[in-house]
């Protein structure tokens, strides 16, 4: 299955796939059910799809490949939300189809009403500049546009840093992260990174940009 669009990469390809494989199962799904009585309506999903896979292009070339085994959609819980119970991944492409960005979850759940993704487990994500991010959860805010997470956090790239109380937008190239240490690279001549650990008061801020 291939669907179209224009978009760089950031988390939000995660809210416009499952906006298309909605609208793309949604019916059959109602006839399955339709015509039958059903009791206990919110512990039941209005939606179950099992082995999704999905391609996405950009101007005819295959940008996006989306995986995920199950997903299902509670519309009378409180709050409401969507389910990937059995992980979720995404990669993106560049035109001769090499990954050059990717995220991959164990769990994720989207509550539509809060506008709020939630990655849950071994959480990876890789970013345009090839930095990648390593934590056990994973929010991100559609409403404040902000990804953030309070438990440990890995960064590898340029720098690499460990800490926690992380905060970054939503392409993750702008980021703080608290608690932190890591290495850091010296002046090219000296060919040694420098080490350093810093107190729970104070954060790095990276303000790389794409």
């Amino acid at each position: 299955m291939i669907y179209t669009m224009s978009n760089k990469f950031s988390i939000t390809v995660f809210i416009i796939v499952a906006v298309m494989l909605f609208f793309n199962t949604s019916c059959q799904n109602q006839d399955e059910t339709a015509g039958g009585i059903i009791e206990n309506r919110d512990s039941i999903p209005i939606l179950k799809s099992i082995g999704v896979s999905t391609l996405i292009s950009d101007s005819g070339v295959v940008r996006y490949k989306i995986i995920s085994e199950d997903w299902f959609v509670y519309d009378k819980k409180d709050p409401p939300y969507w389910s990937f119970e059995k992980g979720l991944f995404i990669e993106k492409f560049d035109e001769e189809y090499h990954v050059e960005a990717f995220i991959s979850c164990d769990t994720a759940y989207y509550y539509d009403t809060k506008k709020l993704w939630e990655l849950r487990g071994r959480v990876f994500v890789k970013n345009l500049k090839g930095e990648t991010f390593k934590t056990s959860l994973l929010y991100w805010d559609q409403a404040i546009h902000e990804i953030y997470s309070d438990r440990y956090m890995e960064i590898r790239g340029e720098t690499e840093l460990q800490g926690y109380n992380f905060r970054s937008n939503e392409s993750m190239t702008d980021y703080k992260i608290h608690s932190s240490k890591g290495a850091f690279p010296f002046k090219e001549e000296t060919k040694e990174p420098i080490y350093t650990e810093q107190q729970n008061e104070d954060s790095l801020h990276n303000s790389i940009r794409l």
